[in-house]
């Protein structure tokens, strides 16, 4: 049964009035054992002197002598002593009668299904266990701690690496840049050296005029003795002296090259066509080869020259 608030102040109550019945008794006791007043009586002291024996008469000390004996009195038994007052018991929870409560008690939606014997049945833990499980408990944290901070360098190790590989690409990219700069200039400045040189080897109209047993462009000792295939043989040889065939790329092989072209022999664009026999480290070399050919040759075909060429180039070593 749950104790209320008025079973509790009740036994209070009782609880202060057995202690004022306890100190009541004990004073009662006090007041029991006090020696009483002595008693005054009324007349004049009795008054004595003291007399030495030896001055006395023999009549009075042979007197003194014959006295009798006073009888003894009988001692007197002690007197118990009265018993000390006992406190009376203090009264027990089971004895109080139970008072009606003042109101009923509240209703609980949720009945408690926690077992109270086992809860009381489990041992209380003691200090050293507690010290131990704080300890370990410590010796985690600073274990989850260690492994934080070392994951925590590990990424800014990574991010390092990253940064600089970054940094590294970037520089490298600018190399290349830089280089692919200077490369295309010095093409530009050694494709106008070779303009300057063709504009002052070629002859002017009036020697063209005058001679007219100039001889054509040389062939490559073919059939054919027309221009335009002498035109396809001196594009083949210019082509073949900037470049380098690969391993992969036989010798003979064929492929078809799209060449646009402005005159004079300057190179706007070169691009690989079917059929090509090219795998494709052949076919983006012959186009860089045909680049750097540049200017292509132009002076003695100008009646076959086409801003759209159409190449079958042969694979061949220079």
């Amino acid at each position: 049964m749950r104790e209320s608030r008025a079973d509790t102040a009740r036994a209070i109550w009782q609880a202060i009035g057995l202690h004022a019945l306890l100190f009541a008794l004990m004073f009662v006791g006090l007041l029991w054992t006090r020696a009483a007043a002595p008693v005054s009586a009324a007349g004049s002291p009795v008054t004595a002197e003291l007399i030495d024996a030896d001055a006395l008469s023999p009549a009075m000390q042979r007197t003194l002598l014959k006295r009798p004996k006073p009888a003894e009195l009988p001692k007197p038994e002690p007197e118990e002593a009265a018993p000390l007052p006992q406190p009376l018991p203090e009264p027990r929870p089971e004895d109080s009668v139970a008072t009606p409560q003042p109101q009923p008690q509240d209703f609980i939606p949720v009945p408690d299904n926690e077992n109270q014997e086992a809860v009381v049945d489990q041992p209380t833990p003691i200090a050293a266990e507690e010290d131990k499980v704080q300890e370990a408990k410590r010796k985690q944290d600073q274990v989850d701690l260690t492994e934080r901070e070392r994951q925590e360098q590990i990424e800014k190790q990574r991010r390092l690496s990253e940064q600089q590989d970054q940094e590294r690409q970037q520089k490298l990219a600018e190399i290349r840049r830089k280089r692919e700069a200077a490369a295309r200039e010095a093409d530009l400045a050694e494709q106008r050296l070779r303009q300057i040189a063709d504009v002052r080897s070629r002859p002017s109209p009036a020697e063209s005029a005058g001679s007219s047993d100039a001889s054509p462009p040389p062939g490559n000792n073919g059939a054919d003795t027309g221009l335009q295939a002498r035109y396809a043989a001196a594009l083949q040889e210019a082509i073949l002296s900037k470049w380098t065939r690969p391993e992969t790329i036989p010798v003979g092989s064929r492929c078809t090259l799209l060449i646009r072209q402005l005159p004079g022999g300057q190179v706007m664009s070169a691009e690989v066509s079917e059929p090509c026999a090219y795998d494709e480290q052949g076919r983006r070399s012959i186009e860089a080869a045909v680049r750097k050919a540049q200017p292509l040759p132009y002076a003695g075909f100008e009646k076959v020259f086409a801003r759209d060429l159409t190449l079958k180039f042969t694979a061949q070593d220079r």
